[in-house]
């Protein structure tokens, strides 16, 4: 496994979020201070502050395509155009890997709710399942960058 990646699993582990993972692993090299990174990133975890929609780790490495590659004039259509593609490559290689980057997809139950947070906790998904989600998001990451 490459450090970067190991960096992000082991961020991710300690008990930042899955998007704090990934942002915080990568946004340095271009120019994010890790704090900084670190609370940009805090809302996205969990689907997007547990509503289950598109995966934190996912977001985290969108994030990520947007400060190496995005656009930073209004007129530059073709750069923002370039960014969009990337992003649409890199959702494509994520859901070839897990079948979908929706959070809720991805657990198997709807965390934006009590009982599917308790379900997913008693299953132990966020400790099983979510480590899997960030080492792929940032291996999907190093082969886009």
């Amino acid at each position: 496994m490459n450090s970067k990646v190991e960096a992000a699993v082991g961020c991710f582990r300690e008990g930042f979020s899955c998007s704090q993972a990934i942002l915080s692993t990568y946004g340095g090299e271009f120019g994010l201070k890790g704090e900084t990174a670190l609370r940009a990133a805090s809302g996205l975890g969990a689907g997007m502050g547990r509503l289950g929609e598109v995966c934190g780790a996912v977001t985290g490495a969108l994030i990520v395509i947007g400060l190496k590659h995005g656009h930073t004039e209004a007129k530059d259509k073709e750069t923002k155009e370039k960014t969009y593609a990337l992003v649409r490559d890199y959702a494509g290689r994520f859901r070839l890997r897990h079948s979908s980057i929706l959070c809720r997809d991805l657990l198997g139950c709807d965390i934006s709710t009590p009982e599917g947070l308790e379900q997913a906790r008693q299953k132990g998904l966020f400790t099983e399942r979510c480590p899997q989600f960030v080492q792929a998001a940032a291996e999907i990451l190093e082969d886009v960058l």
